[in-house]
């Protein structure tokens, strides 16, 4: 699959007191070429430091291919977790949700490529890469 990158940032959930903030002015950085996008639409966490405790980079995507795309393997597994789109913490719980199932060595992540899919209809998948 190949993703046009749209937006990207690189923080830290633990360490980097700005994280919701800078997650936030990403996606407001990016609405405008979005605005005309009927599509899914990514956000793509892939080079990672270490686990989820360290940095990352997160970028708002598009399918396509550009000179700004990332070609993600086809090879990857993925455990893909339903956001609860009527809670307005849907994305964080689910967030919360699936660091609990790693804790709790019910999930053994890759820490290659995941993403969070936002679909046209509203609803989001969260899809974590798996060894």
């Amino acid at each position: 699959m190949d993703l046009t990158l749209i937006n990207t940032i690189r923080t830290n959930n633990f360490n980097d007191e700005q994280v919701m903030q800078k997650i936030t002015d990403m996606w407001k950085g990016a609405s405008v070429d979005l605005s005309q996008h009927e599509g899914n639409t990514y956000g793509l966490y892939h080079e990672y430091e270490s686990d989820y405790k360290g940095d990352y980079t997160l970028s708002v995507a598009i399918e396509g291919k550009s000179e700004s795309s990332i070609t993600i393997p086809e090879d990857i597994e993925y455990e893909v977790f339903k956001v609860d789109t009527d809670s307005e913490q849907g994305i964080l719980n689910t967030w919360n949700k699936i660091w609990n199932k790693e804790k709790e060595g019910q999930l053994e992540r890759a820490y290659t490529y995941d993403f969070e899919k936002y679909y046209p209809n509203g609803s989001i998948d969260i899809y974590i890469a798996v060894k």
